[in-house]
Protein backbone atom coordinates (compact mmCIF):
# COMPACT_ATOMS: atom_id res chain seq x y z
CA UNK A 1 0.00 0.00 0.00
CA UNK A 2 1.23 3.90 -1.00
CA UNK A 3 2.28 5.89 1.95
CA UNK A 4 -0.50 7.89 1.04
CA UNK A 5 -3.02 5.07 1.42
CA UNK A 6 -1.61 3.87 4.81
CA UNK A 7 -1.92 7.22 5.74
CA UNK A 8 -5.86 7.97 4.93
CA UNK A 9 -6.57 4.78 6.59
CA UNK A 10 -4.53 5.52 9.62
CA UNK A 11 -6.48 9.01 9.92
CA UNK A 12 -9.79 7.05 9.42
CA UNK A 13 -8.77 4.06 11.71
CA UNK A 14 -12.34 2.36 13.09
CA UNK A 15 -13.41 1.01 16.16
CA UNK A 16 -13.48 -2.79 14.44
CA UNK A 17 -9.80 -2.30 13.91
CA UNK A 18 -9.02 -0.84 16.99
CA UNK A 19 -10.67 -3.71 19.15
CA UNK A 20 -9.04 -6.72 16.08
CA UNK A 21 -5.96 -5.65 16.70
CA UNK A 22 -5.87 -5.83 20.23
CA UNK A 23 -7.42 -9.17 20.40
CA UNK A 24 -4.68 -10.40 17.71
CA UNK A 25 -2.52 -10.16 20.35
CA UNK A 26 -4.74 -12.48 23.11
CA UNK A 27 -6.89 -9.78 24.85
CA UNK A 28 -11.08 -10.25 24.95
CA UNK A 29 -12.41 -6.55 24.38
CA UNK A 30 -15.60 -5.44 25.85
CA UNK A 31 -16.60 -3.00 23.00
CA UNK A 32 -15.79 0.15 24.92
CA UNK A 33 -13.63 2.62 23.46
CA UNK A 34 -13.41 6.03 24.86
CA UNK A 35 -10.33 8.17 22.28
CA UNK A 36 -7.96 10.18 24.79
CA UNK A 37 -5.99 13.60 24.19
CA UNK A 38 -3.50 12.86 21.71
CA UNK A 39 -3.15 14.55 18.42
CA UNK A 40 0.21 12.82 16.99
CA UNK A 41 -0.65 9.64 17.34
CA UNK A 42 -4.34 7.68 17.94
CA UNK A 43 -4.77 6.52 21.91
CA UNK A 44 -7.58 4.80 23.36
CA UNK A 45 -8.26 3.74 26.67
CA UNK A 46 -10.38 0.23 25.80
CA UNK A 47 -12.19 -2.19 27.91
CA UNK A 48 -11.15 -5.36 28.97
CA UNK A 49 -13.66 -8.50 30.64
CA UNK A 50 -13.06 -8.90 34.20
CA UNK A 51 -9.83 -6.76 33.99
CA UNK A 52 -8.96 -3.18 33.88
CA UNK A 53 -9.02 -1.48 30.80
CA UNK A 54 -5.79 -0.76 29.16
CA UNK A 55 -4.42 2.07 26.81
CA UNK A 56 -3.81 1.27 22.92
CA UNK A 57 -1.27 3.77 21.50
CA UNK A 58 -1.62 3.81 17.29
CA UNK A 59 1.62 5.31 15.94
CA UNK A 60 1.30 7.94 12.91
CA UNK A 61 3.16 6.03 10.17
CA UNK A 62 6.33 7.19 8.75
CA UNK A 63 7.25 9.46 11.99
CA UNK A 64 9.57 6.31 13.83
CA UNK A 65 10.99 3.61 12.42
CA UNK A 66 10.47 0.36 14.40
CA UNK A 67 13.64 0.37 16.02
CA UNK A 68 13.42 3.86 16.84
CA UNK A 69 9.91 3.36 18.94
CA UNK A 70 11.42 0.03 20.36
CA UNK A 71 14.61 2.08 21.58
CA UNK A 72 12.01 4.44 23.35
CA UNK A 73 10.01 0.78 24.95
CA UNK A 74 13.43 -0.23 25.89
CA UNK A 75 14.30 3.00 27.71
CA UNK A 76 11.05 3.19 29.56
CA UNK A 77 11.31 -0.66 30.50
CA UNK A 78 14.85 0.19 32.15
CA UNK A 79 13.51 3.18 34.16
CA UNK A 80 10.78 0.95 35.23
CA UNK A 81 13.29 -1.53 36.55
CA UNK A 82 14.87 0.87 38.45
CA UNK A 83 11.78 1.49 40.42
CA UNK A 84 11.13 4.63 38.59
CA UNK A 85 7.36 5.74 38.24
CA UNK A 86 7.28 5.76 34.48
CA UNK A 87 4.45 4.32 32.38
CA UNK A 88 6.26 1.76 30.57
CA UNK A 89 4.68 -0.48 27.76
CA UNK A 90 3.02 -4.17 28.49
CA UNK A 91 5.26 -6.62 26.97
CA UNK A 92 3.65 -9.66 25.84
CA UNK A 93 4.55 -13.64 27.41
CA UNK A 94 7.17 -13.36 24.21
CA UNK A 95 8.48 -9.55 25.74
CA UNK A 96 7.19 -7.70 22.70
CA UNK A 97 5.98 -4.16 23.23
CA UNK A 98 5.56 -3.18 19.39
CA UNK A 99 2.84 -5.17 17.68
CA UNK A 100 1.38 -5.08 14.25
CA UNK A 101 -1.80 -5.05 13.20
CA UNK A 102 -2.22 -4.97 8.96
CA UNK A 103 -0.39 -1.61 8.02
CA UNK A 104 -0.45 -0.44 11.84
CA UNK A 105 1.86 -0.30 14.23
CA UNK A 106 0.53 -0.54 18.29
CA UNK A 107 1.79 -0.85 21.81
CA UNK A 108 0.05 -1.75 24.90
CA UNK A 109 -0.17 0.88 28.05
CA UNK A 110 -1.20 0.06 31.49
CA UNK A 111 -4.24 2.72 32.36
CA UNK A 112 -2.99 5.13 34.82
CA UNK A 113 -5.18 8.31 36.27
CA UNK A 114 -4.12 11.70 38.01
CA UNK A 115 -3.75 15.15 37.65
CA UNK A 116 -1.03 17.79 36.65
CA UNK A 117 1.58 18.69 38.96
CA UNK A 118 0.95 22.06 40.72
CA UNK A 119 3.96 24.58 39.11
CA UNK A 120 3.48 27.16 41.90
CA UNK A 121 3.96 24.67 44.27
CA UNK A 122 7.45 24.33 45.65
CA UNK A 123 7.40 20.68 47.30
CA UNK A 124 6.13 19.47 44.69
CA UNK A 125 8.44 20.96 42.11
CA UNK A 126 11.08 20.00 44.39
CA UNK A 127 9.51 15.91 44.01
CA UNK A 128 9.24 16.69 40.24
CA UNK A 129 12.97 17.66 40.12
CA UNK A 130 14.16 14.67 42.20
CA UNK A 131 12.12 12.43 39.65
CA UNK A 132 13.11 13.54 36.72
CA UNK A 133 17.14 13.64 38.38
CA UNK A 134 16.72 9.75 38.60
CA UNK A 135 15.34 9.67 34.96
CA UNK A 136 18.48 11.59 34.23
CA UNK A 137 21.32 9.14 36.18
CA UNK A 138 19.57 6.65 33.88
CA UNK A 139 19.26 8.45 30.92
CA UNK A 140 23.30 9.10 31.47
CA UNK A 141 24.82 6.13 31.53
CA UNK A 142 24.24 5.18 28.11
CA UNK A 143 23.55 6.55 24.68
CA UNK A 144 20.41 6.30 22.27
CA UNK A 145 21.35 4.23 19.06
CA UNK A 146 18.51 5.49 17.01
CA UNK A 147 16.93 8.09 18.57
CA UNK A 148 17.17 11.54 17.07
CA UNK A 149 19.30 14.46 18.57
CA UNK A 150 17.55 18.10 20.21
CA UNK A 151 18.84 20.08 16.81
CA UNK A 152 18.86 23.59 16.09
CA UNK A 153 18.19 22.50 12.43
CA UNK A 154 15.63 20.40 12.57
CA UNK A 155 13.68 22.67 15.13
CA UNK A 156 14.78 25.70 14.07
CA UNK A 157 15.62 26.62 10.65
CA UNK A 158 13.93 23.36 8.89
CA UNK A 159 10.51 24.38 10.84
CA UNK A 160 10.50 28.30 9.35
CA UNK A 161 12.20 26.86 5.91
CA UNK A 162 9.08 24.19 5.73
CA UNK A 163 6.39 26.97 6.63
CA UNK A 164 7.39 29.19 4.27
CA UNK A 165 7.96 26.56 1.37
CA UNK A 166 4.89 25.48 1.90
CA UNK A 167 3.36 29.24 1.55
CA UNK A 168 1.61 28.91 5.61
CA UNK A 169 2.77 32.30 6.37
CA UNK A 170 0.48 35.24 4.75
CA UNK A 171 2.25 37.02 1.89
CA UNK A 172 2.14 40.18 3.80
CA UNK A 173 3.97 38.79 6.61
CA UNK A 174 6.49 36.71 4.75
CA UNK A 175 8.94 39.08 4.66
CA UNK A 176 8.58 39.84 8.36
CA UNK A 177 8.86 35.95 9.43
CA UNK A 178 11.90 35.27 7.00
CA UNK A 179 14.52 37.60 8.72
CA UNK A 180 13.00 37.37 12.43
CA UNK A 181 13.29 33.69 12.11
CA UNK A 182 16.79 33.99 10.85
CA UNK A 183 17.68 37.22 13.66
CA UNK A 184 16.11 34.19 15.92
CA UNK A 185 18.83 31.53 14.91
CA UNK A 186 21.71 33.60 15.29
CA UNK A 187 20.43 34.31 18.98
CA UNK A 188 19.85 30.74 19.49
CA UNK A 189 23.28 29.73 18.14
CA UNK A 190 24.31 32.49 20.51
CA UNK A 191 22.85 30.93 23.18
CA UNK A 192 24.03 27.18 22.91
CA UNK A 193 27.87 28.83 22.42
CA UNK A 194 27.05 30.66 25.83
CA UNK A 195 26.33 26.86 27.33
CA UNK A 196 29.78 25.60 25.96
CA UNK A 197 29.81 21.62 25.21
CA UNK A 198 27.40 20.80 27.79
CA UNK A 199 26.63 17.21 28.03
CA UNK A 200 23.95 14.93 26.23
CA UNK A 201 22.02 12.17 27.72
CA UNK A 202 18.54 10.31 27.00
CA UNK A 203 15.70 12.61 27.88
CA UNK A 204 11.77 12.29 27.76
CA UNK A 205 12.37 15.54 25.54
CA UNK A 206 8.76 16.55 25.59
CA UNK A 207 8.83 16.80 29.88
CA UNK A 208 5.65 19.37 30.18
CA UNK A 209 2.71 19.15 32.86
CA UNK A 210 0.56 17.79 30.94
CA UNK A 211 2.77 14.74 30.42
CA UNK A 212 2.85 14.30 34.43
CA UNK A 213 0.35 12.44 36.19
CA UNK A 214 0.19 13.34 40.16
CA UNK A 215 -1.51 10.01 41.88
CA UNK A 216 -1.02 9.48 45.71
CA UNK A 217 1.69 12.08 46.17
CA UNK A 218 4.08 10.42 43.49
CA UNK A 219 4.92 12.17 39.58
CA UNK A 220 4.00 9.24 37.06
CA UNK A 221 5.56 10.29 33.66
CA UNK A 222 3.85 9.03 30.61
CA UNK A 223 4.46 9.58 26.84
CA UNK A 224 7.78 9.22 25.90
CA UNK A 225 7.10 9.27 22.09
CA UNK A 226 10.12 12.54 21.86
CA UNK A 227 12.31 10.80 23.43
CA UNK A 228 15.75 11.87 22.33
CA UNK A 229 19.05 12.62 23.05
CA UNK A 230 20.00 16.55 24.34
CA UNK A 231 20.95 18.78 27.49
CA UNK A 232 19.36 18.00 30.67
CA UNK A 233 17.55 21.46 30.81
CA UNK A 234 15.40 20.21 28.31
CA UNK A 235 13.26 17.97 30.36
CA UNK A 236 13.61 21.14 33.10
CA UNK A 237 12.48 24.29 31.45
CA UNK A 238 8.90 23.35 30.37
CA UNK A 239 8.22 24.10 33.64
CA UNK A 240 9.48 27.63 34.19
CA UNK A 241 7.42 30.71 32.86
CA UNK A 242 6.36 34.02 34.42
CA UNK A 243 9.30 36.99 35.25
CA UNK A 244 12.60 36.82 36.06
CA UNK A 245 11.94 36.60 39.89
CA UNK A 246 9.40 33.84 39.72
CA UNK A 247 11.29 31.55 37.39
CA UNK A 248 14.36 31.58 39.49
CA UNK A 249 12.57 30.72 42.02
CA UNK A 250 10.94 27.51 40.57
CA UNK A 251 13.94 26.84 39.35
CA UNK A 252 16.11 26.78 42.85
CA UNK A 253 12.57 24.31 43.56
CA UNK A 254 13.21 21.89 40.89
CA UNK A 255 16.85 21.54 41.27
CA UNK A 256 16.96 21.43 44.41
CA UNK A 257 15.60 18.10 44.06
CA UNK A 258 16.81 17.18 40.96
CA UNK A 259 20.65 17.62 42.22
CA UNK A 260 20.17 14.85 44.99
CA UNK A 261 20.34 12.26 41.92
CA UNK A 262 21.84 13.70 39.05
CA UNK A 263 24.38 16.59 38.96
CA UNK A 264 23.25 19.79 36.87
CA UNK A 265 26.09 21.97 34.74
CA UNK A 266 24.84 25.60 35.83
CA UNK A 267 25.71 26.72 31.62
CA UNK A 268 22.49 25.15 30.82
CA UNK A 269 20.90 27.96 32.12
CA UNK A 270 21.82 29.54 29.12
CA UNK A 271 19.47 27.27 26.87
CA UNK A 272 16.15 28.16 28.53
CA UNK A 273 15.16 30.50 26.33
CA UNK A 274 16.39 29.37 23.32
CA UNK A 275 15.06 25.85 23.73
CA UNK A 276 11.89 27.81 24.43
CA UNK A 277 11.99 29.89 20.93
CA UNK A 278 12.75 26.51 19.09
CA UNK A 279 9.84 24.74 20.50
CA UNK A 280 7.77 27.53 19.58
CA UNK A 281 8.98 27.70 16.05
CA UNK A 282 8.63 23.32 16.07
CA UNK A 283 5.12 23.65 17.64
CA UNK A 284 3.77 25.98 14.20
CA UNK A 285 5.44 23.56 11.94
CA UNK A 286 4.06 20.43 13.44
CA UNK A 287 0.66 21.69 12.85
CA UNK A 288 1.29 23.22 9.61
CA UNK A 289 2.64 19.54 8.56
CA UNK A 290 -0.54 17.55 9.94
CA UNK A 291 -2.61 20.32 8.91
CA UNK A 292 -4.09 17.35 6.21
CA UNK A 293 -5.10 15.34 9.02
CA UNK A 294 -8.71 15.90 9.37
CA UNK A 295 -8.20 16.18 13.51
CA UNK A 296 -5.91 19.38 13.08
CA UNK A 297 -8.41 21.53 11.71
CA UNK A 298 -10.85 20.50 14.24
CA UNK A 299 -8.03 20.56 17.23
CA UNK A 300 -6.63 24.14 15.91
CA UNK A 301 -9.34 26.12 14.15
CA UNK A 302 -7.31 29.49 15.01
CA UNK A 303 -4.32 28.30 13.01
CA UNK A 304 -3.18 29.35 9.41
CA UNK A 305 -5.41 32.94 9.80
CA UNK A 306 -3.75 36.05 9.43
CA UNK A 307 -4.09 36.78 13.13
CA UNK A 308 -2.50 33.26 14.24
CA UNK A 309 0.42 34.24 12.46
CA UNK A 310 0.60 37.86 13.55
CA UNK A 311 0.37 36.70 17.10
CA UNK A 312 3.34 34.44 16.23
CA UNK A 313 5.48 36.72 14.76
CA UNK A 314 4.82 39.12 18.47
CA UNK A 315 5.77 35.71 20.69
CA UNK A 316 8.87 35.01 18.73
CA UNK A 317 10.17 38.77 18.69
CA UNK A 318 9.55 38.48 22.50
CA UNK A 319 11.83 35.65 22.82
CA UNK A 320 14.50 37.46 20.63
CA UNK A 321 14.52 39.66 23.21
CA UNK A 322 14.06 37.17 25.98
CA UNK A 323 17.50 35.84 24.58
CA UNK A 324 19.57 38.95 24.76
CA UNK A 325 18.63 38.88 28.32
CA UNK A 326 21.38 37.65 31.25
CA UNK A 327 20.26 33.98 31.65
CA UNK A 328 18.57 33.00 34.90
CA UNK A 329 20.64 32.59 38.04
CA UNK A 330 21.32 29.42 40.20
CA UNK A 331 23.26 28.95 43.10
CA UNK A 332 24.01 25.63 44.22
Amino acid sequence: MATDEILDSYVNLGPDQILNAIEGIGYECDGRIFALNSYENRVYQVGIYDAEPIVAKFYRPARWTDEQILEEHQFTLELAQHEIPVIAPIASPAGDTLHHYDHFRFALYPRKGGRPPELDNPEQLEQLGRFIGRIHSIGASKAFAFRSALSIQAMGIGSSHFLLANKFIPVELEQSYQTLCEDLIIRVQNCFERAGNVRKIRLHGDCHHGNILWRDGTPFILDFDDACTGPAIQDLWMFLSGDRAYMTARLADILEGYTEFCDFDAREVHLIEALRTLRMMHYAAWIARRWNDQAFPLAFPYFNTTHYWQDHILTLREQAAMMDEPALEWFK
